[in-house]
This record gives structure tokens, C-alpha cells and sequence, in this order.
């Protein structure tokens, strides 16, 4: 999917069903697309991701225009709506399969989200240390359809009413000069 200008990022920050929801709102990104990455099982469904054993991560591909929105600008995002320094969980979404991960696919991504990291870390914009793994992407799996789009078919569900909800109320007051 990508062309001149279209490109590709993949960050896992917890349930996909929340970063999704987080991505679809923001100018340039033209597609997110919710599932599996960063583990060691070909094809896994999400029955299998839950189980924690499977190495992968829930995470999004977002494809993205960088002539509306830039890699860095992503990044921020990424970081402002999720929990950055807690290992393996986002709130009570505990386990690998929620951890804080970019999937770098090129170098320049890498340098970016490794010095993105480190400013963060040294200007001490969390309490403790970021613990975001950024590791180079390998494979992502589409998860079943009933994940996708879930917010905006589920938006009165508890789930999304208490951890998806907060997190748009914090996109909109930080990032609404990004926003669709």
C-alpha cells in the first residue's frame, strides 16, 4: 500500500481495539489496520494471541501520508496515549501480547523512535523509564473483522466507554490540530 508519499508504521500499545481508535482520527493517516505482530507462529488467531504464548503483540499497521503527517508526529501520539513505562500491561490489559512496542521497517524509523525514546527519558516526561521495545518488523497478521473498527461499532461498550474513551478525550485536548 505504500507510494510517494504513503508510508507505513507499526506500534503496539496495549488492546489494538484503543490505538486503533486512536489512529483512525488523525489527518494523513489514510488506513489502520488492527492485529498481530512481533512472534513466533505463523497465521495466529486471536484466540491464541490471549494466551500470552504466542510471542506476538496486539498492534496496528497505520498508513500514513508524510506530506500531512510526519513519522515523529506519529510517535508522539503513540507515546501521549499509552503508558510507556509499564512492562507487559496497559491498565488491566496484562500479559506480552499488550506490550509497548514500535516494529521499525526502515533505519530512518529506528533512529527516530530510538531518539524519540531518549528525549523523552531525558527530559523525564514519564515518572520512570520507557520500557518500549523497538525491534525491526518482521510480519504482520490481520486480525479476524470483528476487530476491526471496534470503537466506532462498540463505542457504548464498558471496555470503550473506560479505557478507550479517556484516551480520545486525551487526543482531542493535546493533538486537535491533527485531528480529522
Amino acid at each position: 500500500m505504500e507510494n510517494n508519499n504513503l508510508k507505513t508504521a507499526i506500534f503496539a500499545s496495549g488492546c489494538f481495539w484503543c490505538t486503533e481508535a486512536v489512529f483512525n482520527r488523525v489527518i494523513g493517516v489514510e488506513k489502520v489496520i488492527s492485529g498481530f505482530t512481533g512472534g513466533n507462529i505463523k497465521n495466529p488467531a486471536y484466540r491464541e494471541i490471549t494466551t500470552g504464548r504466542t510471542g506476538h503483540a496486539e498492534g496496528i499497521q497505520v498508513f500514513y501520508n508524510e506530506a500531512q503527517i510526519s513519522y515523529v508526529e506519529l510517535l508522539e501520539i503513540f507515546f501521549a496515549t499509552h503508558d510507556p513505562t509499564t512492562l507487559n500491561r496497559q491498565g488491566h490489559d496484562v500479559g506480552t501480547q499488550y506490550r509497548s512496542a514500535i516494529f521499525y521497517n526502515s533505519e530512518a524509523q529506528k533512529h527516530q523512535a530510538e531518539a524519540f525514546i531518549q528525549f523523552l527519558d531525558s527530559e523525564h516526561m514519564f515518572d520512570t523509564k520507557i520500557v518500549t521495545e523497538v525491534t525491526a518488523f518482521d510480519v504482520f497478521y490481520k486480525a479476524e473483522a470483528d476487530h476491526h473498527e471496534y470503537y466506532e461499532r462498540n463505542s457504548e461498550n464498558s471496555y470503550c466507554q473506560f479505557v478507550i474513551h479517556p484516551k480520545l478525550k486525551k487526543l482531542d485536548t493535546y493533538f486537535s490540530d491533527k485531528l480529522k
